[in-house]
């Protein structure tokens, strides 16, 4: 049992450091090629458990372009535009609402009131955090984060639908295709940047190398390992630490001006987001924080 909350602990931590290791990578390499190298490296430890999976491989590969590729195009371009690295934080956990909304309309999934409650309280707060005058000129980096969520969530939603597919087979995938999609994108519009790879400092390679193995390897993966062993109902609940710890760690990281408004708007964003996780838990569903 001790191995189990070791792992939980492990999980919470990782999840939490990630946004402050993303910033670091995203300060000191072009965006595009930080996701490339992030994408390579985690590719590269999962290529082992790369299958073919007759009959999923076009949602297999629709989740990896998805997840694996547009939404850390939006996440690295949001923190590279951001000061305020703790406010982004807070807008990153609109995955939680974004998910259920979709699963509504798409999976028919039915609510009640509060999961409804929760979702309104989880807008609310991006808004009044959005809203702070201190905070304001954040909107570009607010904006691309929020769409970041979104698109986590739509990859959420068709994960669903290959519950079946053993999870380190998605992960080899979304390495994959995330790698060479980022290369691409990443030769066309940061080719200078791709240049640069081998004079990186060991830092940043560091930085990179703990989101990929870190935040999806040892988070996700040890939370799907957890999932596994226990009720859902009962692991949720020791998960919600972490985006309160993601705000707080990247407050401190960054330095980041926390005014009376943002930090009352980040309490109704992270309030509506467990109300949400909360519900969904005891439904036996999972909603898993934006990685």
């Amino acid at each position: 049992m001790w191995t189990d909350w070791a792992l939980l602990v492990a999980v919470n931590l990782v999840w939490s450091l990630n946004i402050v290791f993303v910033k670091l990578s995203v300060d000191a390499v072009a965006p595009l090629t930080a996701a490339f190298l992030r994408q390579l490296i985690f590719g590269l430890v999962c290529l082992p458990f790369i299958r073919i999976v007759p009959g999923k491989m076009r949602i297999i590969l629709s989740i990896a372009v998805i997840s694996g590729g547009m939404f850390y195009v939006l996440t690295n371009f949001a923190l590279a535009n951001a000061e305020n690295v703790a406010a982004v934080a807070i807008v990153g956990q609109l995955s939680a609402p974004f998910s259920v909304i979709l699963s509504v309309i798409f999976l028919g999934e039915r609510i009640r009131l509060p999961r409804i409650a929760g979702i309104a309280m989880a807008f609310i707060g991006v808004l009044l955090v959005g809203f702070d005058p201190r905070i304001v000129h954040e909107g570009l980096a607010l904006l691309l984060n929020a769409a970041a969520a979104f698109v986590w969530a739509i990859g959420s939603i068709l994960t669903r639908r290959v519950s079946d597919v053993p999870v380190r087979t998605l992960f080899a995938w979304i390495g994959l295709v995330g790698s060479i999609n980022m290369a691409a994108l990443s030769l066309i519009f940061e080719p200078g940047a791709m240049a640069g790879v081998p004079d990186l400092a060991p830092a940043t390679f560091g930085a990179i190398a703990f989101s990929a193995i870190g935040s999806t390897l040892i988070g996700h993966g040890g939370f799907s390992w957890l999932v596994q062993r226990h009720p859902i109902n009962v692991v949720i609940p020791y998960t919600l630490v972490s985006p309160i710890l993601a705000v707080i760690f990247s407050a401190m990281a960054f330095g980041a001006p926390v005014t009376a408004l943002a930090v009352f708007g980040g309490i109704v964003t992270l309030a509506g987001v467990t109300i949400i996780t909360l519900r969904s838990a005891r439904k036996g569903l999972v909603v898993e924080e934006s990685a």
